[in-house]
């Protein structure tokens, strides 16, 4: 009777949990089971690790095999699971040493020719690995580079299992061809998931993969809207463009990436870690540095927005956009059940989705923009334009995006036509976005000053606790917006949003505190009611 073990992960949402792998050998009829809750995919995995263990040298053991994967409560998918059951067959059969593969966590899929395939989710499940207390992973070798940024590990990457079992019997490693030069690597195909990504609308951040770089320099005139994404920026708060069909809303929305300062390290690892589960880690860039930016189509579902799929849930796209940008154009147009579904992932920054197969928790902390018609014709907002909807048609219209979500967006911009002289005689080209990016960064840097040694690094994360108590404004700065508190024209949640749009206006102008000014610009951003102060000269 032989028996050995080995350990791999299984991952729920972004979290992992280190799976044991066993194998044990017992005289009888030659069978191969697989147990502890696996899904279709890894019970396929048998004939694969059959395949895979002959075509690399070794003799598959005639004798009666069972596999069992502990703990056998956490349901496991996928065939990451591969090369970690091979090892451990191999363990029990003698042809290893078993000692030197229980504490080693393994990840990858086998190919029937003993290849070892990359898997999505190699850094979620490295992170837990070490989290565990394990010291060494084997994962394939096109995502050694992913699961090298987790410290304190080491990574060894194989090309086959062939490698992989001339390295734990300290024989020479046979060398393995590279795949051809000429087409795309076959072996990458693991790491994407078709139809979702780029075709999601998740974009490329900084104009790469061939994509023209946007500067804030093409938009015309727009002053106002160019504040407001100025601070949107700075401070990471939510936003609502409003106006007539071609005055820029898109146009300003997409440019809003460029001027976010890059995700810190602990960030990257975070968006990493989602983006490789969800399978839309491009290849040969394993950290993904900047803020990503997801703009789904106003057809979008529920789901596709907040997460879910058959099993257990997949990431949505507002965990797709979690440290960056959720771009919602044509806002009206989105579903209603899809759009509330928003309110709970904007208070918290997460998203906890619960189905049969289990509950899953995923981080949803994203800066949110929408853009919206005024109406369905979109004339509704200019004088003489001819709108031709009813009034109980517009109103029907703009009740589409509900008073609960609205309460949770910090500015709301009008963004009037775009006049001749800017457009054409280019009297309104306004500053670059490296110029704009400079000044996000100064106010993020001010922020992260004033609130080192809290879980907190924006303005917009504060909670209102903490600025009604340690984070005070100039004595009297409140007295309009309190105010406005009292008329019902401002909730409790209002007021805590209008001190953080005040915090982040007044750490672009390089104050120490917001006074009564700061929090005027903060409540005609919010309520969009003109209270004669000029909100592009107050802010810079």
């Amino acid at each position: 009777m032989g028996f050995a073990r080995a350990c791999s992960v299984a991952l729920v949402g972004v979290e992992g949990v280190v799976v044991e792998v066993q194998a044990d050998l017992e005289p009888g009829i030659a069978a191969f089971t697989l147990v502890g809750l696996p899904d279709k995919s890894l019970v396929e995995s048998r004939d694969r690790v059959r395949a895979a263990v002959v075509n690399s040298g070794a003799q598959w053991p005639q004798k009666k095999l069972t596999v069992g994967l502990s703990p056998a409560s956490v349901p496991k998918s996928g065939s990451g699971f591969d090369l970690a059951v091979a090892c451990a067959v191999l363990g029990a059969a003698e042809r290893i040493d078993p000692a030197g593969i229980a504490d080693v966590v393994m990840i990858g899929e086998l190919g029937l020719d003993g290849q070892v395939r990359p898997v999505r989710g190699v850094l979620p499940a490295v992170l837990a690995a070490a989290e565990a207390g394990y010291h060494h992973v084997v994962v394939p070798e096109q995502t050694a580079g992913e699961a090298a940024l987790v410290p304190g590990v080491s990574v060894l990457g194989v090309r086959s299992l062939r490698q992989l079992i001339a390295v734990l019997s300290d024989e020479p490693v046979p060398d393995e061809p590279a795949g051809r030069q000429s087409r795309p690597d076959t072996l990458l195909a693991g790491l994407m998931v078709p139809g979702s990504g780029f075709g999601a609308g998740l974009a490329l951040p900084g104009g790469r993969g061939g994509t023209y770089a946007k500067d804030l320099s093409d938009v015309a005139g727009q002053g106002r809207p160019r504040m407001a994404l100025e601070i949107a920026a700075a401070g990471g708060h939510h936003l609502l463009l409003s106006g007539p069909p071609g005055a820029g809303k898109t146009m300003l929305a997409e440019r809003l990436p460029g001027i976010l300062p890059p995700l810190t390290r602990r960030e990257a690892l975070e968006v990493t870690a989602v983006h490789s589960v969800a399978g839309i880690l491009p290849p040969g860039e394993p950290l993904v540095s900047a803020a990503p930016y997801c703009a789904p189509h106003h057809s979008a579902t529920m789901q596709s927005l907040i997460g879910g799929g058959n099993g257990l849930p997949k990431p949505g796209a507002v965990s797709l956009a979690h440290r960056g940008i959720l771009f919602l154009d044509e806002a009206p147009e989105f579903s209603v059940r899809a759009l509330d579904a928003l309110r709970q992932p904007l208070e918290s920054g997460h998203v906890v989705i619960a189905r049969a197969a289990g509950v899953v928790r995923l981080p949803a902390r994203f800066l949110m923009a929408l853009a919206a018609n005024p109406c369905p014709c979109g004339r509704h907002s200019l004088g003489g334009a001819g709108c031709e909807c009813p009034p109980s048609v517009i109103r029907r219209y703009q009740a589409r995006l509900s008073g609960p979500l609205l309460d949770r967006v910090d500015l709301r911009v009008e963004v009037e036509p775009v006049t001749r002289a800017d457009l054409v005689e280019g009297g309104g080209r306004g500053e670059s976005t490296a110029v704009v990016a400079g000044r996000v960064l100064e106010a993020r840097a001010r922020a992260a000053g004033r609130l080192d040694g809290t879980p907190w690094t924006t303005n917009s994360e504060v909670p209102g606790h903490e600025l009604r108590t340690r984070l005070l404004a100039a004595p009297g700065a409140l007295a309009a917006a309190e105010r406005d508190m009292e008329r019902g024209a401002l909730t409790a949640r209002g007021l805590d949003r209008v001190l953080r749009v005040a915090w982040t206006v007044a750490d672009l102008r390089g104050a120490d505190r917001p006074d009564a000014s700061d929090v005027t610009v903060a409540l005609e951003l919010r309520t969009g009611v003109p209270r004669g102060v000029p909100v592009h000269a107050r802010a810079s």
